[in-house]
């Protein structure tokens, strides 16, 4: 489906797609679909062969044009992994890229600290190699007993293999036997006096037991599964993926995506996507019965995939897949509670900001702050804040050209009589509040322009900060005096949010501006050399001295002619003051002066560096 535009819309399959489309322009729909059909000017289809094809062909079409309208697996390479690496000396990785080079993975793991806790357990309990390149003498890990030491030693291949198994065996879910070899290490230990030993081993026997302890299900055979769940509400849908390895739960994983068309066709277009691009697979998949096309879906995932998917209809699996989605259920119940309260939170902040200001309900907020470091580079930033909610859509970067030094009242009334000389001829919205970050002295510079200039009547408030940089108290008024507002209230922390949004904001565009007049040099001044000539020399010789060093003929093949390189050469040999002499190094062969210093700087909105 695309628009006016041509835009990709929404991809989707169907046997039919006579009534496939159909559905989409009859019935009742909720408002996020409408929207949908309202955009909707032209369709494209592709025949395939089959619903395996068709299946391939939609998660490639979706991957590739990331349609807004679907559902899109966004973090599908994020999930960490253990992997034994195939080298003659393996070790162990935590890894989130999973790649054909015949390694061993397992996993995925619910987070990364659950993968790191296991590996650290298992380089206790098997020495394979730890370093990444191979050093020339033995390091701490070998005197510690967690490596065998091998860039200095023989190392059997057998005792590779042998570590290599058990270390499959555990990751496998087979903690039980391990935890048998370890009591018995431990008794051996016991009786030949070694107590440091055997309570090292008895406190890995107890993080394993802890380990088995939190398996909530567990089955009778040893068969890793991926067991899916979904709930859907209000536009939204939470699919659970449960983590079934060696025959026990290990962890989960909870996706909140929006969706726009069939709740069934999306659930099912996720669980297609999940595993399109991920080799490691477990040897089946639980699905949920989603209705008319699910078992075409598990099919085609069957026959793709190569691994058993099953839509259970009773016993352990169902219930299996009945935990998945009352799990499902409860994450999104819960993910619209904590959208009610932000909401609440965020409306009761705006009421009480405008309650204590009396200005009544400030539904747009706009905040203004200056940047520079000693009057060099200054830049202003705008954020905007629609019912107490960032609009990032509506930010904006102004470069100060009249301020001259560091003159944040200059600054201020330039930016201002920028922007709202704009929203004024383009008919824009106004705010309803205007926040500068700053004293009396930058809120009269904001007051003048708007009244004295444009004829606005915006009331104009300044944020002042405390000798720790933070949000101290708000200025409003004529002439500006503070309102009370409690540190602990939510109209206060509206102010904070608003006050490090536009510090985060004007800073960052300062740093880029920064950097980019840093790199200013010598050559700038040259008649012939501009942007481009000057990166390209820069990335052939490295350095201004390696190009003052250089002879014309190496110049030729940048495509610069003999007289324009011994312009560059006349100009790099010459002194400040006009002369020039083999003494001139010092000064062409490093950034001007200022800049230099500026480089080490961290630059702060009031020019105080830190």
């Amino acid at each position: 489906m695309k628009n006016a535009e041509g835009d990709i819309l929404y991809v989707g399959k169907a046997k039919s797609l006579k009534n496939r489309v159909r559905s989409y322009f009859t019935g009742s729909h909720d408002l996020k679909t409408q929207k949908l059909v309202s955009e909707i000017r032209d369709f494209e289809y592709i025949v395939t062969k089959n619903n395996v094809e068709a299946l391939i062909l939609e998660c490639n079409l979706i991957k590739q044009y990331r349609p807004r309208y679907n559902v899109l697996l966004r973090d599908d390479k994020s999930f960490p992994y253990i992997k034994i690496t195939n080298e003659k000396h393996p070790r162990l990785e935590v890894t989130r890229r999973v790649v054909r080079d015949r390694g061993k993975y397992f996993g995925p793991y619910p987070n990364a600290y659950a993968a790191h806790d296991a590996k650290k357990l298992l380089d206790r309990l098997y020495p394979l190699r730890k370093c990444k390149t191979m050093p020339k003498r033995v390091c701490l890990y070998y005197h510690i007993g967690q490596c065998l030491g091998p860039c200095e030693y023989e190392v059997d291949p057998a005792e590779y293999e042998r570590m290599i198994r058990d270390i499959s065996r555990f990751l496998g879910g087979d903690y039980e036997g391990v935890k048998k070899d370890l009591i018995k290490k431990m008794e051996e230990a016991a009786e030949e006096l070694k107590f440091e030993r055997a309570k090292e081993l008895r406190d890995l026997i107890r993080h394993i037991e802890m380990i088995m302890e939190k398996q909530a299900i567990s089955t009778g055979d040893a068969v890793d599964r991926d067991i899916f769940g979904w709930a859907s509400d209000k536009g939204w849908m939470c699919i659970q993926i449960l983590y079934m390895r060696g025959g026990r739960i290990v962890g989960s994983r909870t996706a909140h995506v929006p969706h726009y068309g069939d709740e069934r066709e999306d659930f099912l277009s996720f669980v297609s996507q999940y595993y399109s691009d991920n080799p490691v697979r477990p040897k089946e998949i639980l699905l949920p019965d989603a209705g008319p096309g699910t078992e075409d879906v598990r099919d085609a995932l069957e026959r793709w995939l190569g691994v058993d998917v099953r839509v259970p209809k009773r016993g352990t699996r169902k219930d299996m897949v009945h935990l998945a989605m009352e799990n499902a259920k409860t994450a999104l119940e819960e993910r619209f509670r904590l959208m009610e309260r932000d909401a609440e939170r965020t409306v009761r902040a705006v009421a009480q900001l405008g309650e204590a200001t009396g200005l009544g309900y400030l539904r747009r907020i706009e905040a203004f702050d200056n940047s520079h470091l000693y009057g060099t580079d200054p830049v202003s930033a705008l954020v905007v804040f629609i019912d107490g909610k960032p609009e990032k859509k509506e930010y904006r970067k102004f470069k100060i050209k009249s301020a001259r030094g560091p003159d944040d009242y200059e600054a201020m009334r330039e930016v201002v009589r920028r922007r709202y000389e704009r929203v004024l001829k383009e008919g824009g919205e106004l705010p309803d509040l205007i926040v500068v970050d700053g004293g009396k002295g930058q809120i009269a510079a904001a007051v003048d322009v708007l009244e004295n200039e444009l004829g606005l009547a915006i009331p104009v408030c300044g944020l002042v900060k405390d000798e720790r940089h933070r949000t101290s108290q708000l200025l409003l008024g004529d002439p500006p005096e503070p309102i009370p507002i409690a540190r602990d209230s939510h109209a206060f922390f509206l102010l904070q949010r608003i006050q490090e949004e536009v510090h985060r904001f004007a800073l960052q565009f300062h740093r880029k501006t920064r950097a980019k007049s840093m790199i200013a040099s010598r050559l700038d001044d040259i008649p012939g050399v501009g942007e481009k000539r000057r990166r390209l020399l820069f990335q052939h010789f490295g350095s201004i001295e390696n190009i003052k060093n250089a002879s014309v003929e190496e110049f030729r093949s940048l495509g610069i002619g003999d007289k324009l390189a011994r312009r560059i050469l006349a100009a790099l040999t010459e002194k400040p003051d006009g002369s020039g002499d083999e003494g001139a190094n010092a000064d062409v062969n490093r950034l001007p002066q200022e800049q230099a210093q500026q480089a080490s700087v961290y630059a702060t909105d009031d020019a105080t560096p830190s």
